[in-house]
């Protein structure tokens, strides 16, 4: 972006917003951090929920063939329950999926792609103000 440093009079007017634009740089510096441990975190979270959900699954479908061939009483009405539970722990799992899963990841590495376009545009500020200032008189 063009900035319109030419309005910029002063040395001290240039070291102020320096400091200002170099300050904003160090919180995003740190945001991405953050963001780079959360994307390791995510993806060792998406292997393991993905793992899990896929033998959920499995195991569902296994328990839901057994169960329409089971007559009526109390064997039949055990297996009912861990297919509930197993329902369950599957509908669990998607929700650990969506906020920790791959979903979240991919949502985090978009977070990371635009701090990074933040990092360089404030990068771009502080090279136009210096710029400036050594053009401005002693």
């Amino acid at each position: 972006m063009n900035y319109s440093v030419n309005k910029l009079t002063s040395k001290a007017d240039c070291d102020a917003l320096i400091q200002v634009a170099n300050k904003g740089k160090d919180d995003l510096q740190y945001r991405k951090t953050t963001v780079n441990h959360q994307n390791v975190n995510f993806a060792t979270t998406a292997d393991e929920v993905d793992a899990d959900l896929s033998s959920t699954n499995a195991q569902l479908t296994a328990l839901t063939t057994v169960i329409a061939s089971l007559p009526n009483g109390d064997v039949k009405d055990a297996n009912i329950t861990k297919q509930k539970k197993l329902e369950l722990k599957a509908f669990l799992l998607n929700q650990k999926k969506e906020n920790y899963g791959s979903i979240a990841l991919l949502m985090n590495e978009f977070e990371q792609a635009k701090i990074d376009l933040e990092i360089a545009e404030a990068d771009s500020l502080i090279t136009a103000v210096q710029t400036q200032k050594a053009a401005l008189p002693a």
